[in-house]
């Protein structure tokens, strides 16, 4: 609907496709997606078109999000292999794990300070359970188990994955009270005073550093199983990344077939459509 009305204005090609674009947007408000209109508008005039059509929308949502595209930058075939690997590392785990949120798209197109990237569309949760932030985790990590397990060898290209995960397990430990070592305990101080005092003994300083390395490491060995054993797929999806640069949900199904979680999500909502579109009872003292 918000789509419906920022492109009112515009004169559109007969491949747009309104509701494709909504998917993928996740996140964007009211004034991000008049941004991307905008945006799409001006690089369909730089090419000199009379409509804007599909593409001029992707180009305008990468900008938006990944930045300017780094066409000078010079990525070898070896590095560009490595990089979609990466990428569909972290694809092919979240298409496998159900609390992990479903993709959107992958690029391998370099932009800002990535080399590539991938847009998912996070499920809205008013609490998280640790179930969901494990299969996060280990999503996460799946960049860096499929460099290890096709290659043999990790770059460092899975430093801000590493640096993700790393909080996200510290988090779990001191904060949450998600780990049974350390207990039924946080260390989060909400009035922001603990800055220059731990407020635990070495011994637990050690207990929780363990504890958070043995976490990252139980999910990172899970996602190397994960990858191994559909170890074909994640190849004939590296490769189509490789041959396309981008690629979307639709590719992925095409690979692996439709996610099984995705179902059972779409049955959750049609029961719960067919419950409000069935009519209320009256009771006696409305009638």
């Amino acid at each position: 609907e918000i789509f419906e009305v920022h492109i009112k204005p515009l004169k559109l090609g007969d491949d747009v496709k309104i509701e494709f674009l909504a998917q993928q947007t996740p996140g964007f408000s009211g004034a991000d997606i008049a941004n991307m209109c905008n945006e799409s508008a001006l690089i369909a005039a730089r090419h000199g078109k009379k409509a804007i059509e599909h593409q001029d929308f992707l180009d305008a949502v990468d900008r938006i999000v990944g930045g300017l595209e780094k066409k000078n930058k010079v990525i070898t075939p070896k590095e560009k292999e490595v990089i979609a690997f990466h990428e569909a590392g972290h694809a092919t785990v979240s298409w496998m794990l159900e609390h992990a949120a479903p993709l959107v798209k992958v690029t391998i197109v370099p932009r800002g300070q990535s080399l590539g990237a991938a847009w998912y569309l996070p499920a809205e949760r008013l609490i998280v359970q640790t179930e969901q932030m494990l299969d996060e985790m280990c999503a996460t990590l799946g960049g860096r188990a499929a460099e290890k397990i096709i290659f043999n060898k990790i770059s460092t290209g899975a430093l801000s994955d590493l640096e993700k995960v790393t909080k996200q397990a510290r988090a779990m430990v001191t904060v949450y009270g998600l780990n049974e070592a350390v207990g039924n305990i946080t260390y989060y101080d909400s009035s922001g005073n603990d800055s220059f005092v731990k407020p635990y003994s070495e011994d637990t300083a050690r207990t929780i550093d363990k504890e958070i390395s043995k976490m990252i490491e139980a999910q990172y060995q899970r996602a190397v199983e994960l990858l191994d054993n559909n170890k074909e797929k994640l190849t004939v999806l590296a490769e189509l990344l490789l041959e396309k640069e981008v690629i979307f949900k639709d590719d992925l199904q095409k690979i692996f077939g439709k996610r099984p979680f995705d179902e059972i999500e779409e049955k959750v909502a049609e029961v719960i459509e067919e419950k409000e579109d069935i009519p209320a009872t009256k009771n006696a003292d409305e009638e």
